[in-house]
């Protein structure tokens, strides 16, 4: 028998203001359960606009710890539902240390972990991710959460095949990608990098991205098209690019094991010819 998940992904424009930007996810979070969504992920920050458009020390106040009041707000709706929650946000492990974060909730509404993003953007205009975050010191684990293996990877860390990589040799069934990207030079990797990884890692990518034009930076418009792909790069569900929408899909874990007994990657993998990659 198959073993099927049912997979969401939250795509959502900015309010601009936090606590309607809060309040709407769990509205949308209510809307996914009512689809029967057994693991569901929301946008890279997600209850902020993406705020790494500019350089301001004002922004240090969106952070908060973990647990803290964000996460014991998401925990209950994570409780009410059973369902296991991605909750990507603005972490503070101290004054001046703060983390682009990734909290994942079990279904019985405790904390499994954290995934704090490696791979940080500091590339102008609008994109200044290491005035405001340290980069990641957890490496890339994977949760064994009640209804798959999930990894994270966060929005940039997407450019790396090496993190992917990994996650796959940690054992992760399903990769989450939040993310904030604007329409432009990216777009067309946005449809190409992850297919490609979920090809070479034998893995289902589930990619999110946020919807709208964000005053005042104006950076461009964060184009949707959220995404659930399988281990053969087949896109099996996609969202719109302009609203406000909850991603679901139906995901076969069985297809790993299928697709890997055809392409047997991890077999003939040559670490030894590696060192290259780890060569500073």
């Amino acid at each position: 028998m198959s073993k099927i998940v049912k997979v969401g992904l939250i795509q959502a424009k900015w309010e601009g203001d936090v606590e309607a930007m809060i309040r709407k996810h769990e509205r949308m979070i209510d809307e996914a359960a009512a689809k029967a969504v057994q693991i569901l992920c929301l946008q890279e920050l997600f209850f902020a606009p993406y705020f790494p458009a500019e350089q301001d020390a004002k922004w240090y106040e969106l952070a908060e710890p973990v647990p803290g009041p964000i996460t014991n707000r998401m925990g209950k709706k994570v409780k009410e539902h059973n369902i296991v929650l991605i909750v990507p946000m603005y972490e503070k492990e101290m004054a001046g240390v703060y983390y682009n974060t990734s909290v994942v909730f079990d279904a019985d509404g405790n904390i499994l972990g954290k995934y704090r993003k490696n791979h940080l953007p500091h590339n102008p205009p609008g994109f200044w991710e290491k005035f405001y975050f340290k980069p990641g010191n957890l490496g890339y684990p994977v949760f064994n959460t009640r209804y798959a293996k999930v990894g994270i990877y966060l929005c940039y860390d997407r450019h790396f095949p090496e993190g992917a990589r990994v996650l796959g040799l940690n054992g992760a069934e399903i990769v989450f990608n939040p993310s904030a990207t604007v329409a432009g030079l990216s777009k067309y990797l946005w449809e190409l990098e992850q297919p490609a990884h979920a090809v070479a890692n034998g893995y289902f990518i589930a990619a999110i991205n946020r919807v709208g034009v964000e005053a005042p930076w104006n950076i461009g418009e964060f184009y949707g098209s959220s995404y659930i792909c399988n281990p053969r790069g087949e896109v099996i569900a996609k969202g719109s690019e302009d609203k406000d929408e909850v991603v679901v899909a139906d995901v076969d874990l069985d297809m790993i094991k299928e697709v890997r007994h055809i392409w047997e990657f991890y077999r003939d993998r040559r670490p030894e010819t590696y060192g290259k990659l780890v060569e500073l």
